[in-house]
């Protein structure tokens, strides 16, 4: 008898619990053993990920539960990371949309929903958190049903399904009084309102799947995965896999099969229809091939990916510091690294400068491209990277048109004033204000990305850390004409060497220090925040020398303000044309960078 099988997704927002629902959803079906030791968030297995506490890259787990086979794909809950979820959908056959019961749906959910009921997929709600004190059930269920019928929704995919849950618990409920024993009324409902997979009847003897992630194995190679829409295949068989324009692009045989049982790959003789499948033996195909038998000729259409909007310049790094901390310092190794990253991810677009030696990267946001930068110096990379700059448009009539983006903020009241005022200053419409639970408003605009770049930071500051802050593309709109960066001026290094804490004590009142005494300097690095508009040499090496009066090391102990210290992305989101951030395995550093006059103002580039 053969294995009834359920395909579906999880899609929700950061931090609104899917990951941890994964987790119990493993646990309850008896993947693991009683006394297996088992990680919170099992399936957040990248490092980056564990630590940042968001999901980046979509995984696939699979389980049992009462005779019945599901393939869970979790979704990452970040939309610069979307690119990955649009290509997930196209394996499944129903989502799960988990909502938390308090912040209601946010850009995100609205991102990943429109997507899948665009092609057709049944929902079922889960509207998770249902035990926190500030929970608003009925308010939230009116805002997801809204958002529903706002995103064209058949009467269907309106008629969804409702559980209640904490999966922290690791319990649903169809009643959001009732307290819930486990996930069984979940895994029934997944049974009843999701589909069995579709297979494809006109080629039902020949195999076919879609290439729609791409992994590596240390002893296999490439590995793609995808779910099986017809057919069988076997260890040995002979596949060819054709791009979208049905050209041929590679004819070999299947080397490996994998399926999946928990967060494992465990290898199996044959794939069939409808499950979801790791293939090895293919080395030129990628994401969005078709995998198929010989006989067929005409490629599985794949759904749209969109495009970036924005992109960071990466070449070597040739700072003075250069190559005293990487291992992988060439254009050579930049390059190799880059194309593997370009082949595996549809949304990064890769594009080589006419001298070979500079690489403009593009993707859909900071998170994305700071995520990759510090997954290469993580590596042994050494780089240096440009600030991100927008990919402009030209529309039907040759206007230029620019990416905006849709803020959803979630701020304390008394805070609203001094966040619409710096958001409209950013050239924001305001769209939405509504009030929320415990005093907070929710602010809706429609901003454009150059103008958010850098407000991150500011915003935090500005709300005192309590306001949470959401973006997602919303389209190509007309340009809305100049903006600039509203940022001080610079302190930059006149020698090199290693800072001393005599020096610093006096550069303390010139404004704000990037680095601490000890911290190795050279020419041209930006080591502060100038108090001014003007940037401003310094030299952060000069000691205190000895004289007739007293010995150079005798003076009281100097006591520096701690240095401020900024991420990845807030370094990026920082830097202005003329600077670059210096990435290597144990620092990153801010400096100067020698450009022409016209490239000083060169903020975005027209695709």
């Amino acid at each position: 008898m053969s294995v009834q099988i359920r395909n579906v997704a999880i899609i929700a927002h950061v931090d609104h619990g899917k990951t941890t629902l994964v987790d119990k959803m493993l646990k309850q079906s008896g993947i693991f053993r009683n006394n297996e030791s088992v990680v919170e968030r099992v399936m957040d297995s990248n490092e980056l990920e564990r630590e940042r506490g968001i999901t980046i890259l979509a995984k696939t787990t699979s389980l049992e539960y009462d005779d019945v086979k599901y393939n869970i794909v979790d979704t990452p809950g970040h939309a610069d990371f979307g690119g990955e979820v649009e290509r997930v959908l196209s394996m499944v056959d129903g989502v799960l949309l988990l909502v938390d019961s308090s912040e209601g749906p946010m850009p995100q959910t609205k991102f990943v929903l429109d997507k899948a009921l665009k092609i057709g997929l049944r929902p079922i709600v889960i509207i998770n958190k249902v035990d926190r004190a500030d929970r608003r059930i009925s308010e939230v269920l009116n805002e997801i049903f809204d958002l529903f019928v706002a995103l064209g929704a058949t009467n269907e995919q309106l008629d969804f399904p409702v559980l209640y849950a904490v999966g922290r618990d690791g319990w649903v409920c169809k009643d959001a009084n009732i307290v819930g024993q486990d996930l069984k009324p979940l895994f029934d409902l997944m049974y009843d309102h999701i589909p069995e997979p579709k297979i494809n009847q006109d080629s039902e003897g020949s195999f076919s799947m879609l290439a729609t992630l791409m992994t590596y194995d240390p002893y296999v190679g490439r590995l793609l995965i995808g779910k099986v829409y017809s057919g069988s295949a076997s260890v040995g068989n002979r596949v060819h896999s054709m791009g979208l324009d049905g050209k041929v692009v590679d004819n070999t045989k299947l080397t490996k099969l994998f399926g999946f049982r928990g967060v494992e790959r465990v290898p199996i003789e044959t794939a069939k229809a409808g499950d979801i499948v790791a293939v090895a033996g293919l080395q030129r195909a990628s994401v969005a091939d078709t995998i198929c038998s010989i006989d067929l000729l005409n490629p599985i259409q794949s759904l749209p990916i969109d495009p970036p909007t924005m992109a960071v310049t990466i070449k070597v790094n040739d700072s003075p510091l250069a190559g005293r901390e990487g291992t992988k310092v060439t254009s050579r190794m930049l390059l190799e690294r880059l194309s593997r990253e370009a082949e595996g991810n549809i949304t990064i677009d890769l594009k080589i400068s006419s001298s070979g030696d500079s690489f403009e990267v593009g993707g859909r946001g900071e998170l994305q491209m700071g995520i990759l930068i510090e997954t290469m110096r993580r590596e042994g990379f050494e780089l240096s990277v440009s600030p991100p700059r927008v990919l402009f448009k030209k529309g039907q009539n040759q206007e230029l048109l620019e990416p905006i983006e849709e803020v959803v903020i979630d701020i304390d009241e008394s805070y609203s004033g001094i966040v619409i005022e710096k958001v409209s200053a950013r050239k924001g419409d305001m769209i939405d204000m509504r009030s929320s639970s415990g005093g907070r408003l929710r602010l809706i605009f429609h901003v454009p990305s150059r103008c958010l770049m850098g407000y991150q930071g500011e915003f935090r500051n500005d709300t005192r850390g309590t306001g949470v802050m959401s973006k997602l593309f919303y389209g190509y709109y007309p340009h809305k004409g100049n903006w600039e960066k509203q940022r001080k001026g610079v302190l930059i290094s006149s020698s090199d060497g290693e800072a001393v804490a005599y020096a610093l004590n006096t550069l303390e009142e010139r404004g704000i220090l990037f680095i601490s005494a000890g911290s190795k300097v050279y020419k041209g690095m930006i080591i502060g925040e100038h108090s001014r508009e003007n940037d401003l040499e310094v030299n952060p090496t000069k000691c205190k020398h000895l004289s007739n009066v007293r010995a150079a090391g005798s003076d009281e102990n100097i006591k520096l303000t701690p240095p401020k210290i900024m991420t990845l992305e807030e370094m990026l989101s920082y830097i202005h044309n003329d600077e670059l951030v210096e990435v290597t395995p144990l620092s990153i550093r801010l400096r100067k960078a020698l450009l022409c006059p016209n490239e000083r103002k060169k903020t975005g580039r027209i695709i």
